[in-house]
């Protein structure tokens, strides 16, 4: 049912005089600094667990079963989300978005932190991966808060006709992220020979996030509460129990915003993560050519993916998304075919053109997950599909890649894999209401 609260709420962002520019620009960096964060220590993570942690947290093990082995952990990282989701969703429903946000980049910094001080299998055994899987529970319990809070620090200040595009900053993140991490490996592999990268060097890229983290606290406080929630408060409209509303009223909703995510999370895991393992191990060309070719990848990425949701605003999310997806079964089917041509253009040029597929729909995501559900509860909401799909999606992704190629040597098995998870995702396009330009409540 909506509150009269609900139904006056106006969203401000575009509306506020001389300020606009600087306010949006504040807004977008405060959106941008937690998934950037996240998708950094990600990329770091994965990059080591593709090429150094077999042996170092793993080295009982032939490399192809410590490579799986750490990307498990990738993928503990996703399975603790929905925890986040829960606690930081039913707050940001409560207390608000913004104090929420601080709260889990402080989460995502620490643990950050310690991943890059932490002992080796060499140095305490078994409990370096145990506290290596600790670290990554803590990491997915913060991201998942983090997501959904960020995107409605946007889209709750703007335009409805603006949606796509404001929330879109989010989603710049992981991009922006994968281009800083990419770069800090780049940097330190050349830098350092192949021993000295083994004993220390693999430290500084995640110690180096401290500058993320500090940087993030000093945009989000200078951010104000969104405008709805805000009025939200003023007419005592918000919810005591935004889990169980979400559940109960809002649960087919949470259906397609959920489904509609998987088969993007797949794709990126694909492009950004295991790239480097097929790139490296399969092939056995260099590692500076498969990060060069995720960094360039990224950075035609963070162009796209704004672009795109704009395109969304203008002719439609569902119109966008759906041919990201399309393109993307395509793309599946022809990339390792151009990977095993062994030409540095070429593969640079097929992770390129796919990430430009994958943002079609990543673009619109932000704006389209968070549309399905009414103020009171959208943080609840887009938490719990952002974290139950990625665990579905992103998180198994690049270990289900790993174990495919080892059983499955003609990589035929992955692009069905992930053909299998966009078909999810058009299912889930064709059962969704368009919303872009729409007010949401």
């Amino acid at each position: 049912m909506t509150t009269s609260a609900e139904t006056t709420l106006t969203p401000q962002l575009d509306t506020v005089g001389p300020s606009t520019a600087g306010k949006m620009t504040r807004l977008a960096l405060a959106s941008m600094v937690g998934t950037s964060l996240e998708w950094y220590e990600f990329v770091i993570y994965n990059s080591m667990a593709a090429l150094i942690f077999n042996k170092l947290f793993f080295p009982s093990f032939d490399p192809i079963v410590g490579t799986i082995l750490a990307f498990s952990t990738y993928a503990v990282g996703y399975i603790s989300r929905p925890i986040g989701g829960i606690i930081f969703g039913r707050l940001g429903d409560k207390v608000g978005r913004r104090a929420v946000l601080v709260y889990t980049l402080a989460l995502m910094g620490i643990s950050t932190l310690a991943m890059g001080l932490l002992p080796t299998y060499g140095s305490i055994g078994i409990a370096a991966p145990l506290l290596l899987v600790s670290l990554r529970t803590i990491q997915g319990i913060a991201l998942g808060g983090e997501w959904a809070g960020a995107i409605l620090l946007s889209v709750e200040h703007g335009k409805p006709q603006n949606r796509g595009l404001n929330a879109s900053w989010t989603q710049v993140g992981p991009s922006a992220g994968t281009l800083l991490a990419a770069g800090a490996i780049a940097v330190t592999t050349t830098l350092l020979n192949e021993a000295d990268f083994l004993s220390w060097g693999w430290r500084l890229p995640f110690l180096a996030s401290t500058v993320l983290v500090f940087f993030g606290f000093w945009i989000r406080w200078s951010v104000e509460e969104t405008p709805h929630f805000h009025q939200l408060q003023a007419g005592h409209a918000t919810t005591k129990a935004p889990v169980a509303e979400v559940l109960r009223d809002h649960w087919r909703n949470l259906l397609v915003a959920g489904s509609v995510r998987i088969g993007s999370d797949v794709v990126y895991g694909l492009l950004a993560v295991f790239t480097l393992t097929y790139v490296t191990q399969k092939l056995g060309l260099s590692r500076t050519l498969a990060l060069t070719a995720v960094l360039i990848g990224a950075g035609v990425h963070a162009i796209s993916v704004p672009l795109l949701a704009a395109l969304s605003d203008r002719i439609g999310r569902r119109t966008v998304y759906g041919l990201g997806a399309l393109a993307s079964i395509i793309g599946s089917f022809l990339l390792f075919g151009l990977f095993d041509t062994k030409s540095p253009a070429i593969i640079i040029a097929a992770v390129s053109v796919g990430m430009v597929f994958q943002a079609a729909m990543f673009g619109p995501q932000g704006a389209f997950v968070t549309e399905q559900f009414p103020t009171r509860v959208r943080y609840t909401g887009s938490s719990l599909a952002y974290t139950f799909a990625g665990v579905l999606g992103g998180g198994f992704a690049p270990l289900i890649f790993a174990t495919l190629l080892r059983e499955y040597p003609d990589t035929y098995a992955i692009p069905a894999y992930v053909t299998g998870a966009l078909v999810i995702t058009l299912i889930a396009l064709l059962a969704a209401t368009e919303k872009a330009g729409r007010e949401i409540d």
